[in-house]
């Protein structure tokens, strides 16, 4: 049998090694028409600000790429195929503006099949925003909903102690779920991100420290909090959510391509990357896989840190609805997060 010719599913991964192992260092991008999946016509629920298109973008070579494993063939998007198999589920994204963004890509990705575009709503009338904690898109044709939670570190946010230290304005509870997990523990699909505000940027130098047992941690490291949160994450999962019902999904640290490490030096490249240097790998991502690995029930990881380490000509750039502020974090939609729906489509439906 050629390997090439196997989908890659969590069964076919496991034949070529340790869960998605067989997408590290072996993937390939090769030039293809500009797919767009529906996202690149107008569709309500993109976000101004990663709709590069429309925010000025010239060039579609970065819509001409699709991730080619060695081992195995992620099966092409056929909308009508994954809204029949999601009909009457509740899909459920929880996370930071990453997670948002594979959320709209997902929306935009199955409003494409669907031939009434009024059927499709946000279900409060609300604009997409990331000021808006909780957003449920629903396709009544389908009954289908997605729904997006702005959870940007998985555990509790919280103000400081009385008595804290003056730099302490606000504090990460590291063994503490958000009340607001208990929303998503019927869902039939869960979908968990994390890792773009574990930085000095959006900790520290916010007044962002991290809380443990009732006491602030100044000295603590944010890898050894990140890995507390997860242990916590982990510990909520295990007791909280049923995997009989509910199929579980955490996709790793996404790939950025600042330079000098500045947040200002953004440079977005016209075609992917040859030069990866660190980018295949994270502390973040590494912390994902071993907590993963390590709970008791099922849960499928969406390595996608490798994949997006070529794509420094995705990101969006000053092709956002501010360009006075280049990203390299975020990605243009359509872009990068209709592939990560692609492999999510891929284990669904395998």
């Amino acid at each position: 049998m050629n390997n090439n010719s196997r989908v890659c599913t969590r069964k076919v991964i496991a034949v070529m090694g340790r869960s998605t192992r067989g997408f590290e260092d072996h993937l390939k991008a090769g030039p293809k028409k500009a797919l767009r999946f529906g996202t690149g016509n107008y569709c309500p629920f993109l976000e101004p600000g990663f709709d590069c298109l429309a925010n000025g973008r010239k060039d579609e070579e970065y819509l001409k790429w699709r991730w080619k494993p060695r081992d195995c063939q992620v099966p092409r998007f056929d909308v009508l195929a994954v809204l029949e198999f999601l009909r009457g589920k509740r899909v459920v994204f929880v996370g930071d503006s990453l997670g948002r963004t594979q959320w709209e890509s997902m929306v935009c990705m199955l409003m494409s099949g669907v031939k009434d575009k009024n059927s499709v709503y946000e279900v409060n009338g609300n604009a997409i925003t990331k000021q808006i904690r909780h957003l449920v898109v629903r396709f009544s044709g389908f009954n289908l909903s997605l729904e997006f939670y702005r959870l940007v570190f998985l555990v509790r946010p919280g103000v400081s102690p009385k008595l804290s230290p003056k730099r302490v304005k606000k504090v990460v509870k590291l063994d503490r779920m958000d009340g607001i997990s208990r929303e998503w523990i019927d869902s039939d699909i869960l979908v968990f991100n994390s890792g773009h505000w574990w930085t000095p940027t959006k900790l520290f130098d916010m007044g962002r420290y991290f809380e443990f047992a009732g006491k602030i941690k100044l000295g603590m490291t944010i890898d050894d909090a990140f890995k507390i949160a997860l242990s916590t994450w982990q510990l909520w999962i295990e007791k909280a959510v049923n995997p009989n019902r509910t199929r579980i999904f955490f996709r790793t640290f996404e790939s950025t391509h600042w330079s000098t490490g500045s947040r200002q030096n953004c440079k977005v490249t016209r075609l992917p990357s040859p030069e990866l240097k660190d980018k295949k790998s994270s502390a973040i991502s590494d912390a994902i896989i071993h907590t993963v690995y390590n709970t008791s029930i099922p849960i499928q990881l969406l390595h996608v840190t490798p994949m997006g380490a070529f794509r420094s000509d995705a990101h969006v750039g000053s092709w956002s609805d501010n360009p006075s502020v280049p990203d390299c974090s975020h990605w243009c939609l359509p872009g990068v997060p209709d592939m990560w729906n692609e492999l999510l489509f891929s284990f669904l439906l395998s």
